[in-house]
């Protein structure tokens, strides 16, 4: 599929998302918004603006932030509290959006502290989760990296020093620093206290992305220094193992190991070694995923938004392995990173493979693809032009 085509595609997609969602709606009806879906669609309407041109897909990335700012960043409508879950007064909610943090936007309400947790219906409830939260912080990065309004990646550290106050603890048999997976939609209490296997990792590196936009700021202030919360991520993260068969997270590693070398490239990390670990469990885990044949099943087996962040993790290989080029001194000819991408190259048909199929209409009618529209939508989105999720100029 040549880069027109794509282009047409994605500008399909996303303006039947901002329909759908009731971003751009005069209705009466609540928009509906979901804090993982929308942060990919803010970087798709970035992308969308970047290529075209058009001032209305700016226009609409930020109408996106600010409309999941008040809706996620306040108390649900069938909850008796109300305002901004941060406890702010109106003005001051408005200011600093993220202060408290950002709601899930699931259908059901969070589990109150005193009921029992049921498992399966905990997937539906509200609250807030560390790793749609880091998502949401870099979706602001990349809208204060397109604009050059410094106010998002402001917005972004806010959020990332609330999130870290609440989600990461002390174990009380250790001074080993843990995190919660869920907390409450006001971060009062934990829904779910087992740590995510890759939030560490994600956080760590989100919070130096927000820390290198930061430094660039004249106006780089002491409340942006996120360095005790690296300490923190940096403690978490020691001796922990990344890998997984599961395409989402492959696809997460794939796309945060493009990011280090960014950062690393731009001389904001010097962690060469993360690369190739993040490249090395990455090459182990798609064989494994690959060997159970998933990808010939039919759509009604098959979850799209999982495939889908394998396919942008892929497409995350291709512009790694452009961005290596004449890296020399930071990568010489025989560091490892080389050979796992030489291993990663086989695998990267897949990104094709995966999107031909979802693009298909009648893989678009399977219960699958209909229960998780949005999400599906907005990453097939991000796959057929991922620049604007990948890049962090």
């Amino acid at each position: 599929m040549d880069r027109n085509e794509s282009l047409s595609k994605v500008e399909k997609i996303m303006i039947e998302f901002v329909l759908l969602t009731r971003l751009s709606s005069t209705s009466d009806d609540p928009p509906q918004r979901y804090l993982w879906t929308d942060a990919f669609a803010v970087c798709n309407l970035l992308e969308l603006y970047r290529q075209t041109k058009e001032e209305k897909y700016k226009q609409l990335a930020l109408d996106l932030v600010e409309q999941v700012h008040n809706t996620l960043g306040r108390h649900r409508e069938d909850d008796s509290r109300i305002g901004w879950i941060s406890g702010l007064e109106e003005e001051a909610g408005k200011e600093h959006p993220t202060k408290g943090g950002l709601r899930i936007g699931k259908g059901i309400n969070e589990r109150k502290r005193e009921e029992t947790i049921n498992e399966r219906l905990e997937w539906h409830r509200d609250g807030q989760y560390y790793h749609y939260l880091t998502k949401w912080m870099h979706a602001l990065n990349r809208v204060s990296r397109v604009t050059g309004d410094s106010i998002y990646n402001d917005w972004a550290i806010e959020l990332a020093k609330t999130a870290h106050a609440r989600f990461v603890y002390s174990s009380s048999s250790s001074d080993q620093k843990q995190m919660y997976w869920k907390m409450s939609i006001d971060l009062s209490y934990p829904l779910v206290k087992s740590m995510g296997h890759h939030d560490p990792l994600d956080g760590w590196i989100t919070y130096n992305q927000l820390q290198s936009t930061a430094i660039k700021d004249s106006k780089n202030q002491p409340d942006r220094d996120l360095s005790s919360e690296l300490d923190d991520m940096t403690a978490i993260c020691e001796g922990k193992t990344w890998g997984t068969d599961d395409p989402l997270g492959i696809g997460g590693l794939l796309s945060d190991a493009y990011r280090v070398t960014q950062l690393v490239v731009k001389g904001h990390l010097e962690q060469t070694d993360l690369v190739e670990t993040l490249l090395d469990v990455s090459v182990a885990g798609l064989g494994s995923y690959v060997r159970q044949g998933p990808l010939d099943l039919p759509a009604e087996y098959r979850l799209a938004f999982r495939e889908l962040g394998l396919s942008i993790g892929l497409h995350a290989v291709e512009k790694l392995q452009g961005l290596l080029k004449g890296k020399r001194r930071l990568f010489p000819k025989k560091h490892p990173v080389h050979r796992h991408l030489g291993s990663l190259k086989l695998f990267t048909p897949l990104s094709e493979t995966i999107e031909a199929f979802w693009l298909e209409p009648s893989h678009q009618k399977a219960k699958t693809w209909k229960e998780h529209r949005d999400i599906n939508m907005v990453m097939l989105a991000t796959s057929l032009a991922p620049d604007g999720y990948l890049l962090l100029d």
